[in-house]
C-alpha cells in the first residue's frame, strides 16, 4: 500500500500546489486527459497522488481514505465538526488566501460593528416579524461566530451561487462569505463590518489522524515530510 496524498483537481489551487511541492523536490503531475483524475508523484517513493475537489478533501481526510490532503482552512473548519481530532495541520502553504467575513449593505450607515448588527437584528425582527437573513455557504463557522458575539435575532439562508448578489436580489439582508480583495463586495454595494472577520484562510497541508498507516506508509510519510521541511 502507498501513502495517499489528495490535492485539488483543477485550477489555480492545483497549479500552485504542484509548484509548492516542486520547490521542495517532489514533482506532482496530472496524467491522462483533463477529464481523468489520475496523477503521478516523482522524487519520493511510496506516495500516490489522488486528485479531488478542494471541498471533498476534508471528508476524505476525516474518514481516513487519504493520509495527506491540501485544502483551505475554511473548508476544514466548516466541514469537520471536531476538526482538531480528525486532522493535523502540517504546513500553511502561502497561497489561496481568503477571509471569511460579515458584510452588510453600504447604506446601513449606523452599522459598522457586530454590536451594531445585534441592535439592528433585534429592531429588524420587531419591525418585520422575521429574523434578519444572512446568506452564506459557511453555516457552522458563521453560527459559531455570531453566537460567540452575542447576536441572536438572525437566520442563516443557504447560498450555493453568487452570495454577494443575494442582498440585491432580496433573498437576504446581509452576507457571510469568502473574499480576497473585496472588489466583488464593493461592486455589490456591500461593506465589511470592522470586527466582522470570522476566519483567515489559506491553502494548507493536512494529515489525517484517523487513517491507518502501515510500516511502509509511515516510512514514506517521514521521508516526504523531511523533504517538505527541508
Amino acid at each position: 500500500m502507498s501513502l495517499k496524498l489528495g490535492v485539488p483537481s483543477k485550477g489555480r489551487l492545483m497549479e500552485k500546489t504542484f509548484d509548492w511541492f516542486t520547490k521542495r523536490g517532489v514533482t506532482l503531475s496530472r496524467t491522462g486527459s483533463d477529464r481523468e483524475y489520475a496523477g503521478a508523484v516523482e522524487g519520493v517513493g511510496g506516495v500516490d497522488l489522488v486528485l479531488l475537489s478542494a471541498g471533498e478533501i476534508p471528508r476524505e481526510l476525516a474518514v481516513g481514505n487519504i493520509h495527506l490532503g491540501v485544502t483551505g482552512t475554511d473548508l476544514i473548519q466548516e466541514k469537520l465538526a471536531r476538526w482538531e481530532q480528525q486532522v493535523e495541520e502540517l504546513a500553511p502553504m502561502g497561497f489561496g488566501y481568503a477571509d471569511l467575513i460579515l458584510a452588510v449593505p453600504q447604506f446601513w450607515i449606523d452599522v459598522e460593528t457586530v454590536d451594531d448588527l445585534d441592535a439592528v437584528a433585534a429592531a429588524f425582527r420587531a419591525k418585520y416579524g422575521h429574523r434578519l437573513r444572512v446568506a452564506t455557504k459557511y453555516h457552522r463557522l458563521v453560527r459559531e461566530f455570531l453566537t460567540d458575539s452575542g447576536v441572536a435575532d438572525y437566520q442563516l439562508v443557504d447560498s450555493q451561487g453568487a452570495t454577494e448578489g443575494t442582498v440585491k436580489n432580496e433573498t437576504a439582508e446581509m452576507i457571510a462569505d469568502i473574499t480576497s480583495t473585496g472588489e466583488t463586495l464593493r461592486a455589490n454595494h456591500l461593506k465589511i463590518l470592522s470586527d466582522g472577520l470570522v476566519l483567515k484562510s489559506q491553502a494548507t497541508l493536512w494529515r489525517s489522524r484517523v487513517a491507518k498507516y502501515s510500516a511502509d506508509e509511515k516510512a514514506a510519510l517521514k521521508t516526504l515530510l523531511d523533504m517538505l521541511r527541508g
